[in-house]
């Protein structure tokens, strides 16, 4: 396997540990990974990351770097996501001090790198880069 190829296969294994890790741990009791979040969601990704290795294993380079991009979107859609329902989570009490400090007790854990790193990674490995010495024909 080649060391570009690797990058990818590492960042794609690296996604897929970060859809089982804690994500989001309210008030400090349980830890949530994307799973616990939106199951259908993290299946997508699952899907979505298993395909990424398939290709990066049969060696289909532009398959690999299409799901690092679809992987990458839809990591960061559910970050914007996560942080909008943690901003909401308590609104529906009526003293906003007492609402952002509630919301406060929600802490984001190490899952978001895992899941930000994966993609990252895995679209470094797969991007083509031209050479900077024309070949000679």
């Amino acid at each position: 396997m080649k060391p570009r190829a690797f990058v990818t296969f590492a960042g794609f294994i690296l996604l897929i540990a970060g859809i089982f890790s804690p994500l989001i741990s309210p008030l400090g009791l349980i830890k949530w990974s994307l799973f616990d979040l939106n199951r259908v969601f993290a299946i997508v990704v699952l899907v979505i990351a298993i395909i990424g290795l398939a290709g990066t294993l049969i060696k289909n380079n532009q398959l690999a770097k299409i799901t690092a991009w679809i992987s990458l979107a839809l990591v960061v859609l559910v970050y914007i996501a996560a942080v909008m329902k943690v901003k909401t989570t308590f609104s529906f009490i009526p003293f906003p001090k007492l609402s952002q400090t509630l919301s406060g007790f929600i802490h984001y854990r190490w899952g978001w790198y895992l899941l930000f790193f994966g993609p990252i990674l895995a679209l470094l490995g797969s991007v083509n880069r031209k050479s900077i010495h024309p070949s000679n024909k």
